[in-house]
């Protein structure tokens, strides 16, 4: 009987495969309340919440210190910008060195480029020739000028002696024509003594007809002595020039500052105006923002402001509103989003002191993003987060 049961089961069990006889089922594992199972996902429900309240509460913790509230306080997004200056050449020449590169920092006066002056020193020997030739003209023509005072002084002299032979001959004239009425003196006496008259008159017209002519031998010595001075004048403004471009070949920093690009190389041959070199001057750094109407109606030139730089969070640097745009316009794309690039706004620069920003010269770096935090009432307070704090 019992043997019966047994081959019945055995085929069964080859019948049926995922069947198992009962005396050879596996253990299974014991069954899970329905409530107990319920209260722990509810647990692990009420964990994730909690975790996500404690992760925003500390996000808007950390959004409020950003991001203060205080009644009086504007913000807007900018960068840091500075100044550009070109280095470039005053005339055209060939680059002879360039002393700098890219990075390095420049004080006001420093030679950074040296233009070739192989022409310029030819020219500058060339005016230097002519200035001595025009200052022997004006020495040969000083010394005519005195002689043509001296004869101009001898043909006076001359007058004076001819005038004098003319007086002397009217008297005698006049006494030979009172002994020819009383026909004591002779008619040809008497004729002589008239020609000698004429000839007595006209030796004075002569004598001052060559002082006329010695006043414009003068005047023309002097004239020519005046054109002789021009001349060195001219020459001497020529040197003047010449000296001028020379210094000028020498290309300097106009003020401290940082050199970004170089725009030429060595040899290379500019144009007049050529650009050779480009640096920002570090002593004039602004921010520039943007903000609404109804803020930027309350900034005051000169209002106090805070910038805080992304990449420099824990330090607050100061600056002050030097520019308020009189025109509205569009948000830049690069400062606010699609729904604020909608809006007009009013352009806002504020720049940093400059005797803070020379102290600290070396580590101020252009195109930094970051915030503006400006004064729309000057008697508000700034919070403890907007104290300054400079990098010692």
């Amino acid at each position: 009987m019992s043997t019966t049961i047994k081959t019945e089961t055995a085929a069964v069990s080859k019948a049926v495969p995922s069947q198992r006889p009962l005396g050879d089922a596996l253990p299974q594992k014991p069954a899970v309340a329905p409530a107990v199972a319920k209260g722990s996902k509810r647990f692990r429900l009420l964990a994730i919440l909690a975790l996500l309240a404690l992760a925003a509460g500390a996000a808007f913790l950390v959004w409020q210190k950003l991001h203060p509230k205080n009644v009086g306080l504007a913000l807007g997004n900018g960068r840091i910008e500075a100044t550009d200056i070109d280095i470039a050449a005053k005339i055209a020449g060939r680059i002879e060195k360039i002393f700098v590169k890219e990075g390095d920092f420049v004080h006001a006066g420093q030679v950074l480029v040296q233009m070739q002056t192989d022409t310029l020193d030819a020219q500058l020997n060339e005016a230097r020739a002519q200035k001595d030739m025009a200052l022997h003209d004006v020495n040969a023509l000083d010394a005519q000028v005195s002689a043509r005072e001296s004869d101009k002084a001898a043909a006076i002299a001359t007058v004076a002696q001819r005038d004098a032979n003319l007086d002397a001959a009217h008297r005698r004239l006049a006494r030979t024509e009172n002994l020819a009425r009383e026909k004591v003196d002779t008619p040809q006496q008497l004729d002589d003594d008239r020609a000698s008259e004429h000839a007595a008159d006209a030796a004075l017209k002569a004598a001052q007809a060559q002082v006329a002519a010695g006043q414009a031998a003068i005047e023309a010595a002097r004239a020519q002595l005046v054109r002789a001075k021009s001349a060195v004048a001219s020459a001497e403004a020529t040197i003047a020039r010449i000296e001028a471009d020379i210094r000028d070949s020498a290309l300097k920093a106009p003020r401290d500052g940082r050199i970004q690009y170089k725009i030429a190389e060595e040899r290379e041959v500019l144009p007049a105006g050529g650009k050779v070199l480009n640096m920002v001057d570090l002593a004039d750094v602004y921010m520039t923002f943007f903000l609404p109407e109804q803020q930027a109606g309350h900034v005051n030139m000169g209002a106090e402001t805070r910038i805080i730089l992304d990449a420099a969070p824990e330090l607050v640097i100061p600056a002050n509103v030097t520019f308020v745009a009189d025109v509205a316009q569009f948000t830049p794309k690069t400062v606010e989003t699609k729904e604020e690039r909608q809006k007009l706004t009013f352009r806002i620069k504020a720049h940093i002191p400059p005797d803070l920003l020379r102290q600290h010269m070396e580590k101020v770096k252009t195109g930094l993003p970051g915030v503006a935090y400006v004064k729309l009432d000057p008697n508000v307070q700034w919070p403890p987060n907007l104290a300054v704090k400079l990098p010692e």
